[in-house]
């Protein structure tokens, strides 16, 4: 295996790609990868990194580098992740105390800051001194899904890279390397919206055929009443705890393997709080994530409708699903967001 080989892993980003191979030559302290979640913005990191240790660490063991670093694993590459639903004070001296530090290894270190885009605006300003008076031997990486407003002047000091949704035919090559039946591939690509890592999960996932046909029997049978609200939103939302039961699985392996490798070690790791902290993340982005799919559903079924016999309710019908879209990244309430939805759709019947 060569750095190479781990670009394979980053799909539908030529660009970005060969801004890094080029830049690989001579780094530089900062960068800055913006893009939409599920673009390989992690694997282009691990890639990068890669080549930087290769062409600075001329005497290491090439086969070990490699698969250490795809697995995350490398001493040099230290990947950081905020506790909380965003980057705070205690988060990002994690990344400046790192970067005080010395490579264990070679004689570079790159520090990858995942979801930087969660940032406050105090953890931003702690960062930029470090950013501005890097140590020599460091390479910080921050990952974001956009560049908000109080964070224009540390991308300023960052040379960005800029990654793009996995188009629907890069997606389907994928897809059919790992799933044979055409039918499924369609409805796998409708499901993750060009995010590679929501394509990855759902393709263990047997329910997926059934939650899609779910989210469309809903808007066909939609009544106005009460009651048969009530029942359509515990309905949605059961069949997405349940699909949930594979995530929670996956995490309780992940508690098991850390409690297993202490038992070994001896010792307490103290990261079990920051596990536990991802799995309740990626819990909520999952659920996110199922209701943008069936919000889709419903969209491209009003917007069918359009297509065929245009009519103003249809119109509305759209406007309001993206309206709840957008309520939705605030982080409402799911039970009411749903309820309020299929209301406000019902009453254009």
């Amino acid at each position: 295996m060569s750095p190479e080989d781990l670009f394979q892993d980053v799909i539908d980003q030529d660009s970005a790609v060969a801004q890094l191979r080029k830049s690989s030559q001579n780094p530089v302290h900062a960068y800055l990868f913006v893009g939409p979640k599920g673009s390989c913005k992690w694997d282009a990191a691990k890639a990068f990194a890669a080549m930087i240790m290769n062409h600075t660490n001329p005497d290491h063991s090439e086969e070990r580098t490699m698969n250490l670093i795809r697995k995350g694993e490398h001493p040099d590459l230290i990947r950081v992740e905020p506790t909380g639903n965003q980057y705070r004070d205690d988060d990002v001296q994690e990344i400046i105390n790192e970067a005080s530090r010395s490579p264990i290894e070679g004689t570079k270190k790159i520090i990858v800051a995942n979801r930087f885009h969660t940032a406050n605006e105090t953890a931003v300003g702690r960062l930029l001194k470090t950013l501005e008076e890097p140590p020599e031997s460091v390479i910080i990486i921050l990952l974001s899904e956009i560049v908000p407003k109080n964070q224009i002047t540390i991308a300023s000091r960052c040379q960005q890279v800029q990654f793009n949704q996995i188009s629907d035919s890069k997606m389907n090559a994928w897809l059919t390397q790992h799933v044979q039946d055409p039918q499924t591939i369609q409805l796998l690509i409708t499901a993750a919206r060009g995010d590679i890592d929501r394509a990855n999960d759902l393709i263990a996932d047997p329910n997926i055929s059934y939650r899609y046909e779910l989210w469309k029997s809903t808007l066909e049978n939609l009544k106005p009443e009460g009651y048969a609200i009530t029942a359509s939103v515990n309905e949605i939302q059961k069949a997405i705890d349940d699909a949930q039961e594979i995530l929670a699985e996956k995490h309780d392996r992940e508690i098991k393997d850390l409690l297993d490798d202490e038992k070994q070690l001896g010792i307490k790791t103290g990261v079990r709080s920051q596990l536990e902290a991802n799995h309740k993340r990626e819990i909520r982005r999952f659920r996110t994530d199922e209701l943008e799919f069936g919000f889709s559903i419903f969209a491209t079924m009003f917007q069918e409708k359009i297509r065929l016999n245009p009519d103003e309710g249809s119109l509305r019908a759209v406007n309001i699903i993206k309206k709840a879209n957008g309520v939705m990244k605030r982080n409402a309430n799911e039970k009411l967001l749903l309820t309020s939805l299929l209301i406000s759709l019902s009453e254009l019947n």
